[in-house]
């Protein structure tokens, strides 16, 4: 059995869970998301818990028994603490602006790169090269920020480009390395 899985679910007290049938909502102090789980894995609520299971041991339905029950979790952590992606810029002249709640990235480019905000999406700017992306949802969060850094990837050369807070970026010599 899947140890992902089988694990309960624990609900705080500040969030409203919902099960109708395949479509699980939750509703908590930051919004409601909800989850329509896929055909053989089954939800059942308790009082403050919420269990995940499956009918049988194949293929498919083990593989959708861990994913359903972390989808559920990110959810109920979604709409209790919310999730933050943080950004870095490094390079000469970059930096980023927020005009209103949307972004304005000068990239090296010979255009400065404009990013709409999402719904359920906010952008803080912290100095003129750090980005906070905050929201409910846990892969629309990544999503948006992936996104973001697909504008100007770090190179390895110098590491200029965009990158995730604390990621390591493996440099390379150039030329002059022999």
């Amino acid at each position: 059995m899947s140890r992902i899985g089988r694990l309960p679910i624990t609900v705080p007290a500040n969030v409203e869970m919902t099960v109708d049938g395949q479509k699980v909502t939750a509703k908590g102090p930051k919004g409601e998301l909800s989850h329509t789980v896929q055909a053989p894995i089954t939800v059942a609520k308790d009082e403050n818990t919420v269990t995940v299971s499956r009918p049988n041991d194949n293929r498919e339905s083990r593989s959708l028994h861990g994913l359903n029950r972390t989808l559920i979790n990110n959810m109920i952590i979604g709409v209790t603490e919310g999730y933050e992606k943080k950004l870095e810029i490094h390079g000469t002249g970059y930096r980023v602006v927020a005009k209103g709640s949307d972004l304005e990235l000068a990239l090296g480019y010979s255009h400065p790169v404009k990013v709409s905000a999402v719904d359920g999406i906010t952008f803080t700017v912290e100095g003129n090269n750090k980005i906070t992306i905050a929201g409910i949802d846990k892969q629309h969060v990544g999503e948006v920020a992936a996104n973001i850094r697909k504008l100007r990837k770090t190179e390895p050369y110098k590491g200029k480009g965009i990158r995730y807070a604390g990621e390591i970026i493996r440099r390379k010599v150039g030329k002059a390395g022999k």
